[in-house]
């Protein structure tokens, strides 16, 4: 990214850390949101970047959600996110791999709407969240989509619909977050989880990805139907690949192996 831009990113191998560094509080307006949208198309279509960590700069704020200044000054809430919709990653088409959400401080609104398009969510131990979006009028309507599919139904909406505020170890114990760090070692622990996935084969997480959202709404038979058929085109891929017979000669012969991504 260029300098002074809202987005930081740094690659290291296989693993792109993408950095949210907007003061005062990492607030993500239209201009934001579609840098980060273009980001994660670019990390997606990169066939040597594997895993994706997702920040904030500071240890105050993971990202509040929208900017409510920006929107007062002229910004449409229903304006133009660019590709991927809000932040980047929520509506983004075919993005086969894992996203890691290391959330550094205060994550809510549509900050936490951002985590939840994750795939893990590590945590510092003084984060906090909230959808308070119902005391400003407005409806968290990514969480309103996906918080009842991932918690219990009633906790899911007493969260939206009171808009209070929960700390890291309530959003641990409902199964929000994965892990819970010391702000001083999430990155670090984000970084270890980072280098694990991009030890492992890509190929198969991106027919997990596909799987996991093809089968959210189908009824058990038919998801696996469309499996086994190979109607997925990661599926596909996976099922044809080199990969996939690396993985019987390595555990045949005794050894780790090696994953090309084909």
């Amino acid at each position: 990214m260029t300098q002074g831009s809202p987005i930081k990113t740094r690659r290291e191998g296989a693993i792109l850390e993408v950095t949210l560094d907007r003061p005062k509080a990492n607030a993500i307006d239209l201009v934001t949101s579609r840098i980060m949208g273009q980001v994660f198309a670019d990390f997606r279509d990169d066939p040597d970047l594997r895993v994706a960590i997702l920040t904030g700069a500071g240890a105050k704020f993971f990202c509040p959600g929208w900017d409510l200044k920006a929107a007062a000054d002229g910004d449409e809430v229903d304006g133009d996110y660019g590709i991927g919709g809000f932040g980047g990653v929520q509506e983004l088409r075919d993005l086969n791999k894992p996203v890691i959400a290391a959330v550094n401080g205060i994550c809510c609104g549509g900050g936490l709407e951002l985590a939840l398009s994750a795939d893990i969510i590590l945590a510092a131990d003084h984060a906090q969240f909230a959808l308070p979006e119902i005391r400003s009028g407005t409806v968290a309507d990514a969480a309103s989509v996906k918080l009842p599919k991932r918690i219990p139904y009633h906790i899911a909406m007493e969260l939206l619909l009171t808009g209070r505020w929960f700390d890291v170890e309530e959003a641990h114990r409902w199964g929000i977050v994965n892990q819970i760090h010391s702000g001083d070692a999430l990155m670090e622990a984000a970084w270890d989880m980072a280098r694990l996935l991009a030890s492992g084969p890509p190929l198969v997480y991106a027919a997990i990805k596909e799987i996991v959202r093809d089968a959210e709404d189908a009824k058990f038979q038919d998801a696996m139907n469309r499996i086994t058929k190979r109607q997925l085109a990661s599926v596909d891929i996976l099922y044809g690949s080199e990969d996939q017979l690396e993985g019987a000669k390595a555990f045949a012969e005794k050894r780790d192996p090696v994953w090309k991504g084909r």
